[in-house]
């Protein structure tokens, strides 16, 4: 690989004009909280060490139902609430969900005031919604909390 300055700098002005062309589209809350330092550290406390805990649990779950002839298995769609409000934070808990092993959130809804995920989850252990999102969830919901709330 070689780098070269000028490229460096048309990429960087490239990159920001795109951005300031397609923020209005795609920020819809305030984008200064990650200047906010506090936010920052949790927001890398939570990559570092609550997810990547939360998928090498759910590989090491994958595995022992994939090495056991994936029987016993019941697979299922369950609703879970959440506590989270903003849009950022129903995403990222939606795609930290998805991307572990066994879980894939298929919708976010909104009833009642109170947020919902329909995950679809390859063994169903809970029917209840507050103890299948116990479940589900685990700490992930907590870390992004201090993140977006």
């Amino acid at each position: 690989f070689s780098f070269k300055v000028e490229e460096i700098i048309a990429g960087a002005i490239v990159s920001l004009l795109v951005a300031l062309f397609s923020a209005r589209f795609f920020i819809r809350e305030d984008a200064g909280w990650f200047f906010n330092p506090g936010r920052f550290f949790a927001l890398i406390g939570f990559w570092c060490f609550t997810f990547v805990g939360e998928v090498i649990k759910a590989n090491l779950n994958m595995a022992r139902i994939c090495f056991g002839g994936c029987k016993d298995i019941n697979p299922g769609i369950v609703k879970i609430p959440t506590e989270l409000k903003s849009d950022y934070g129903l995403g990222a808990l939606s795609n930290s969900i998805t991307l572990t092993p066994g879980t894939i959130t298929m919708e976010v809804t909104e009833e009642d005031g109170q947020n919902y995920l329909y995950v679809h989850w390859i063994d169903v252990k809970e029917t209840d919604p507050e103890k299948a999102g116990e479940a589900i969830k685990g700490t992930l919901e907590k870390g992004l909390r201090r993140v977006w709330q």
